[in-house]
Order: structure tokens, then C-alpha cells, then sequence
């Protein structure tokens, strides 16, 4: 077991080195996902006129700026297209090389989508950051606890994300096209993670239940360490729960794993 992890730790430089290589070659394709991921500007744009003339409940008009500018930085940080990944390479054969490295699929996939994140964060990051501080500062955070927790909030929304886009990725074990299942998954993520709207405009128990689910912990909860002022009780709720769901995810990402390729080397034999 320490040998196996001695083993990886050496190796995840060399892999971080193939992410960042692999993400120059399709550069093409690398810029055209991150321009989908551009809704929270459209968003931003709709909220802000409602705002324009009267707060909308509690958000004014830089709540609104502040909230999805944040939202644009956390999704470009921690989104991830493995689930396609993986899909396309069991589609197309190529996982059975990949299973005769002595590293876990999960730990290599993990390094190639942390090796972009330099790249995603040079194009979207700068133009965002200062958008948000000329225009929404003054609905950002200014708590150390919340500032300092903020990059392991990142962390651990990135860790569910990639557990949950693993996991359905693996689906591509028993189905050829799971594209239908993940457009659903995208539908309810988008409502209860706070991508097309602030949950506390969601109808009161809804609000209030989606803050239980782990998409909120994906999207939403870094973003509200920005851009709410929360007690020292609550900003540790949160983050206990983030940690939650992602030592649930990184488990459920490992069962079907294991499920697949079983399934996957049956076939295969």
C-alpha cells in the first residue's frame, strides 16, 4: 500500500506535465467549452435589469454582479468534461491502455483536468476578478475566516464535481450513448446548484432543501463564501458539508468503478 502510493505521488508531476500538453494540443476545443460555460453572464445581465430600478427580495443590483461574476470564477475553476472522457475512450478501446498503468484511472484523469485549470484561469480569470471588483465589491466578503477558507471551499467543489462526472462517465460501461442521463443530470445541477439563479430565490422549502444536495456544495457554497457575510458557525457548516459530500462522491466514483470494470474486463476477456 505505501509502495502503491509512493508510486502515484512520484508520478503526478509527469502526469500534470501530459495535462498541460494534452490541453495545448486541443487548444481549439479547450476554448470552445469554456465559452459554453459562459451562462452566468446572460444571467447576470436578465438579474441586474430586474434589479436595476428596486432590489429584487433581498439582492440589489451589485448583489447580482457580485453573485455571478463569483459564480463564472468557481465554475471555470472547477468544472471538468471526464465523464466524456471516459465515455469516448470506452467507446473507442483506448481505456484498456490506459488500465495497464500502474496508476489509478481516477488519480490520472484527476491530473489532466488540474493541468488545464492554469490555462482556464489565465483567459477567464483576470477580465472576471476585475469586473467583480469595480463593479460588485461592495457585495463581497470581507471576513479573514471566509477569505482564508475560500481556496479549500475551491478544493472540495472541484473534488465533488470531478467525483460525480467520473462516476457518470463509468455509465459508459453498460450504455453506448448516456449522453440523455447526463443532459438530465445538467438540468437539475443548473436549478440546485445555483447556476441560473441565487437559491435563496428558489420557493422557501425548495431553497432550503437544495442547500442539502451536493450541488450546491459544487457551485454555490464557494461563491457564497465571496460574496455573503455568514457567522463562523455557518461558514463551518459549510464547509463541513462540502467535505461530506466529497468523501461521498470520491466513494461512489470508486464503487461504480470497480462495478465497470468488472464488466469492462469480462466483456473485454
Amino acid at each position: 500500500m505505501r509502495s502503491h502510493i509512493s508510486r502515484t505521488l512520484r508520478a503526478i508531476p509527469t502526469l500534470l506535465r501530459i495535462g498541460v500538453a494534452e490541453t495545448v494540443a486541443y487548444r481549439a476545443e479547450f476554448i470552445v467549452w469554456m465559452l459554453t460555460s459562459t451562462m452566468p453572464l446572460i444571467m447576470l445581465a436578465l438579474w441586474t435589469s430586474v434589479a436595476a430600478e428596486a432590489p429584487f427580495q433581498q439582492y440589489k443590483s451589485q448583489d447580482f454582479v457580485a453573485y455571478y461574476l463569483g459564480l463564472l470564477i468557481v465554475r471555470n475553476l472547477t468544472g471538468n468534461w471526464v465523464a466524456w472522457q471516459i465515455m469516448e475512450e470506452i467507446r473507442m478501446g483506448i481505456l484498456s491502455m490506459r488500465l495497464l498503468r500502474p496508476i489509478h484511472p481516477f488519480v490520472a484523469y484527476g491530473c489532466s483536468h488540474i493541468a488545464a485549470l492554469p490555462f482556464r484561469s489565465a483567459i477567464a480569470l483576470p477580465l472576471t476578478v476585475i469586473l467583480l471588483l469595480s463593479s460588485g465589491a461592495s457585495a463581497l466578503t470581507t471576513d479573514p475566516l471566509q477569505l482564508a477558507l475560500l481556496i479549500p471551499s475551491l478544493l472540495l467543489a472541484w473534488l465533488i464535481t470531478f467525483g460525480i462526472f467520473f462516476a457518470l462517465g463509468c455509465l459508459g460501461f453498460w450504455m453506448t450513448q448516456a449522453f440523455g442521463i447526463i443532459n438530465f443530470y445538467f438540468a437539475v445541477w443548473s436549478i440546485f446548484s445555483g447556476y441560473l439563479l441565487p437559491l435563496d430565490l428558489l420557493p422557501g422549502p425548495l431553497g432550503s432543501a437544495a442547500k442539502w444536495m451536493p450541488f450546491y456544495s459544487m457551485l454555490a457554497a464557494p461563491v457564497e463564501l465571496m460574496t455573503k457575510h455568514l457567522t463562523t458557525a455557518q461558514t463551518l457548516e459549510l464547509l463541513g458539508r462540502q467535505a461530506g459530500w466529497a468523501l461521498a462522491c470520491v466513494a461512489l466514483a470508486m464503487v461504480v468503478w470497480r462495478a465497470g470494470i468488472r464488466r469492462f474486463e469480462a466483456v473485454g476477456g
